[in-house]
């Protein structure tokens, strides 16, 4: 009887030992006798028994891997420091406990090699100002190695770019100059359409002679309204014609009267 409940106690005890519980994020690898199970199990209550069978539970949660900072040399040789963050997650548990060992270091592996050969084939302007472009690439050619482990890349993010100090210098002295380049296109471009307008102006007052005046007394109005001392008298261009016409007429009659 004792032998019995000895016995029984045993059977139960190792019935209770071999109940695992599996969150919803998780499924069971399990190898029987060194074989894989056709499916892996979870979530929820599983039986397994020991030392026959043997657990490896993955999550099936994003994980973030950030990948430390890389010396890269790009297209047009400039050293530069750059570090970047990869999300993925599990897609097959089996596949990324038998095909690699250790996978999230294998990835993380990957993702600094992958991110020294892929930003070393674009320039440095390229690098600062086309990230989308280069982390849908770095994405795309981590998941193509990765999808043979049953690992999924979701995202690549390049996260920092440290440049050289005499690079960040000439970076500022190149953006000072364009800024200044495109000021002088503003003004000359100003200045255009002004002359263009004076132009108009001109062309509007000389159709009418009576309107020159009339500009000259506003001015005039303009300029008192300022209480300063300057006394400004303008004179007709009407009055300078006349005289013009006049000199010539004389200048014509000395010359008959010498002939």
């Amino acid at each position: 009887m004792n032998f019995s409940l000895i016995v029984f106690g045993i059977v139960a005890l190792y019935l209770i030992n071999s109940i695992k519980i599996l969150t919803e994020y998780e499924r069971g690898v399990i190898f029987r006798l060194g074989r894989l199970l056709p499916r892996p199990k979870g979530p929820g209550i599983i039986l397994v028994f020991r030392p026959i069978d043997r657990i490896v539970r993955i999550p099936l949660r994003v994980e973030t891997l950030e990948v430390p900072s890389q010396d890269v040399v790009t297209r047009d040789n400039v050293t530069v420091k750059v570090s970047a963050v990869v999300f993925f997650r599990v897609l097959d548990p089996a596949k990324a406990v038998v095909e690699v060992k250790h996978y999230v270091h294998a990835t993380s592996q990957l993702a600094q090699t992958r991110l020294r050969s892929v930003l070393g084939e674009a320039d440095l302007d390229e690098l600062l100002s086309e990230r989308e472009k280069l982390n849908a690439r770095l994405q795309s050619t981590l998941d193509e190695q990765t999808g043979t482990w049953g690992i999924k890349v979701q995202a690549v993010e390049v996260k920092h770019v440290d440049l050289p100090e005499q690079m960040i210098r000439a970076i500022a002295r190149q953006a000072e100059a364009e800024r200044e380049r495109r000021a002088k296109i503003i003004h000359a471009d100003g200045e255009n359409q002004a002359a263009a307008k004076l132009t108009q102006a001109a062309e509007m007052l000389s159709s009418q002679p009576a309107s020159i005046t009339l500009r000259y007394l506003q001015t005039l109005t303009e300029i008192g309204a300022e209480k300063n001392t300057t006394v400004v008298l303008p004179l007709p261009v009407d009055l300078f014609r006349g005289l013009s016409g006049w000199a010539d007429a004389q200048q014509g009659g000395n010359s008959s009267n010498t002939t």
